[in-house]
């Protein structure tokens, strides 16, 4: 066997050196820490659906979910049938379409917002008061039986000059009514639509700082998503990329970039025909958005599809296919949340996800298993891929893709140990795992 040579270590700078550096590079190392802390390691929910403030009640959630499931029943009663709509590979038909119907009977919706905006419309002020006053009442009591959804919030007007006030006013009416009815539940989300200025944002955190004060709430305790769906959110009149100071403007309270598919487009001159979330206007606003929100915690979620799975079962499947279609497309580039419109759109919602995860599952875990083990293999991988790796698997965890004994068997590993890989330390990603 070979011997290595003990080499002998010489060095020139003092140790004077290095402490100066260390000394005038604090403040950058303060702002990293305060500007991108990672992502926050909460469950990221895989769409969000929205329901006019007049429609929403008590078994909206569970409705929905028997909706979905009887499309299904009527337009692809079983996995063969299914599968044969969305070009689902063999191996993938049954497992997908008995989850997809699982997830359906258990957990319809994962994330549900009361529209007050373009959903919900101009209407006379006691009326909207009242709808506010109704979604509070009634989300309390999902959380308290058991009945909500995992995040469940409003969506109010946004900040311009003409629906300000009344915005603001429904929002109030909105948290009060939650704290007066036993607290702000643990799944709340607020959504701050037509954002154009970084100065909007900060009025949203003014105002929820006031709430917080009002009511002797642990500042910071509210956060919100920053809808992107003007051209002024995402390039100022200066050039730069807006959406980047909006996440600054909120002071760390924002916990998401949505994309509104139709008001983007129609404010980029886009023809209706065209305005999908696909179209090269959205992927350039979403790429912005993307590297904005890098580092930050700040999730994002990809928009919505109007082409509604309705009508006779030859239109049901082609909607099927598009919102399918365009789900996969937003997966592959790490958008894993998106808008639907429709019960209709759950079966393919869920649908695309779960493939998403269970076609990329034996790999994904093989990889980080050997990577785990520090074994070679014919991949070489590195913390950041072992993050992005860990981050799949939970994600598919999470959303009902995959299960915790199959992935425990794949990888040897447990939750926490994907948890902190998926989470690592600053420093750790800038050493090799080989």
């Amino acid at each position: 066997m070979g011997q290595y040579r003990q080499e002998q270590v010489v060095t020139s700078l003092a140790g004077a050196v290095g402490e100066a550096i260390s000394a005038s590079l604090a403040p950058v190392d303060a702002e990293l820490e305060r500007r991108f802390p990672g992502d926050p390691g909460t469950r990221q929910p895989v769409h969000t659906v929205y329901v006019p403030g007049d429609t929403f009640a008590a078994d909206t959630v569970r409705a929905w979910g028997d909706r979905a499931l009887a499309a299904l029943d009527e337009h692809a009663p079983d996995a063969a049938s299914f599968a044969a709509v969305l070009g689902l590979a063999d191996e993938l038909a049954g497992p997908v379409y008995d989850r997809v119907r699982a997830k359906l009977e258990r957990e319809p919706v994962e994330d549900l917002r009361v529209d007050f905006e373009d959903g919900y419309g101009p209407r006379p002020d006691p009326e909207e008061d009242g709808a506010a006053a109704r979604a509070a009442r009634l989300i309390a009591e999902a959380y308290r039986d058991g009945t909500a959804a995992p995040y469940m919030g409003i969506r109010m007007k946004c900040m311009e000059a003409p629906v300000r006030d009344r915005g603001i006013r429904t929002l109030d009416i909105f948290l009060t009514g939650l704290a007066e009815a036993g607290g702000l539940p643990g799944g709340l989300v607020l959504t701050l639509p037509k954002v154009t200025y970084a100065e909007q944002v900060t009025a949203m955190v003014r105002l929820l700082e006031a709430f917080e004060k009002a009511r002797g709430l642990e500042p910071g305790r509210i956060g919100f998503e920053i809808q992107i769906e003007t051209s002024q959110a995402v390039l100022g009149p200066d050039g730069t990329a807006t959406v980047a100071r909006m996440i600054g403007a909120a002071e760390g309270r924002a916990t998401g970039l949505h994309y509104g598919t139709f008001d983007y487009s129609a404010c980029l001159g886009v023809s209706a025909a065209h305005q999908s979330s696909d179209h090269p206007a959205a992927d350039h606003a979403k790429a912005v958005m993307q590297v904005a929100a890098a580092g930050t915690g700040v999730r994002l979620s990809d928009g919505s599809t109007n082409v509604l799975p309705v009508g006779p079962t030859e239109k049901v499947h082609a909607a099927w296919r598009l919102h399918y279609g365009l789900t996969r497309r937003a997966l592959a580039r790490a958008y894993y949340q998106g808008w639907d419109m429709h019960p209709g759109h759950l079966p393919t919602r869920y649908a695309a996800v779960f493939a998403f995860y269970r076609e990329g599952f034996e790999q994904a875990a093989a990889r980080l298993a050997r990577y785990a083990g520090r074994v070679s293999g014919d991949v070489m991988d590195e913390p950041a891929t072992a993050k992005a790796l860990s981050g799949y698997l939970l994600r598919g965890l999470d959303c009902g893709a995959l299960d915790i004994a199959e992935v425990a068997r794949a990888t040897g590993l447990t939750r926490a140990d994907l948890e902190n890989f998926a989470r690592p330390r600053r420093g750790d990603l800038t050493t090799s795992g080989q």
